[in-house]
Parts: structure tokens; sequence; C-alpha cells
């Protein structure tokens, strides 16, 4: 069995595998290399979460049922709709921060800690620091001249195309052999 249907026809597991690692590195970047994520930023982080959730569900169902044959059409065109928004989303905020248009007012700061109940009433109190406002349209990390954002585009748009082939995968695919 080629790699392309072994893919294909276990998409669940796989899309599960790359949605899992593309929070997992988005974490470490915010843990790690101390970068603050924008509200553009969390709305993608937000896409794998869904796909997480749609992945995990397709898969359990696929080995609690013993379906032997693969992931279902159905949950893979689901992660198909999770990674397209994924790539229009991340493809806007790619677009606004090379100029390109302007990003909503929204955009202007956001994700930058965890909510606590004291940090709050010291801030309303006067006697915190107020968190540092992070921009949408400011870049900054960039790989290979791409932003976070740019090959966030690209990575969704990809896990949109594997989805789509997986939920249309030839028949033969998803019988077993016998």
């Amino acid at each position: 069995m080629s790699l392309y249907r072994v893919v294909t026809r276990w998409w669940t597991l796989f899309a599960l595998a790359a949605s899992l690692s593309l929070l997992a590195a988005a974490h470490a970047f915010e843990r790690f290399a101390g970068l603050s994520p924008c509200n553009l930023c969390l709305k993608q982080r937000e896409v794998y979460w869904l796909a997480v959730a749609i992945a995990l569900t397709a898969s359990l169902w696929t080995l609690i049922s013993r379906a032997s044959r693969g992931t279902p059409r159905v949950a893979a065109f689901l992660l198909f709709i999770v990674f397209l928004t994924g790539a229009v989303t991340a493809g806007f905020h790619a677009g606004g921060e090379a100029g390109w248009w302007e990003l909503p007012a929204l955009c202007s700061g956001g994700g930058g800690g965890e909510i606590n109940i004291e940090r709050m009433a010291a801030l309303a109190l006067g006697t915190a620091e107020a968190p540092p406002v992070v921009a949408c349209d400011a870049v900054t990390w960039r790989f290979l001249g791409l932003s976070m954002a740019a090959w966030n585009t690209l990575i969704a748009a990809g896990l949109a195309v594997m989805s789509l082939l997986a939920a249309k995968r030839p028949k033969d695919a998803r019988a077993p052999r016998g």
C-alpha cells in the first residue's frame, strides 16, 4: 500500500498529530521565545483546537467501531472546512502584516496572558502594570522571509488539500482488500 493511500485512509490520525504539533509549536514560541500572540494568532489556534476535537472524535470512533475502512469521509470533509478556514484566517493576518489591507480595530492588542482575578483587581486598583499590547500587523518572527502567519497559511492550506483528498479518496482505498 502506498504512502498516499495510508495517509488518506487514516487521515484523521495524521490530522490529529499535525494539529497537536502546531499547537505545541505555537505554545512553545509563546512560552520559551517570549512571543505573545495577537488576537488573530489566537483565532488561528482555535481552528487547530477544533481540528483536534474532530480528528480525535473520528479516530476514536474508527478504533472503537473497529472500522477497517479507515477515516470516515465526513470527518475528512469537516477537517477540510476547518483547515480551509484556518488558511483564510492566517492569510488575512499575513496580508495585514504585509500592509495589503487594514486589519480590524480588534487587532490592536490582545492575548498577553492568563486571566487571573488577583491580577485583574491589581490592574483595576492601579497597582499592577498593564500587559503589553500585541498588534496583529507587527511581525515578531520570520523564517525564510515569511512571517508565522504566512507559514500558517501555507500549512493550513496543505492540510485542507490533504483533508479534501482523504474525503474524496477512491473506493478501493476505502474498502478492505480481500
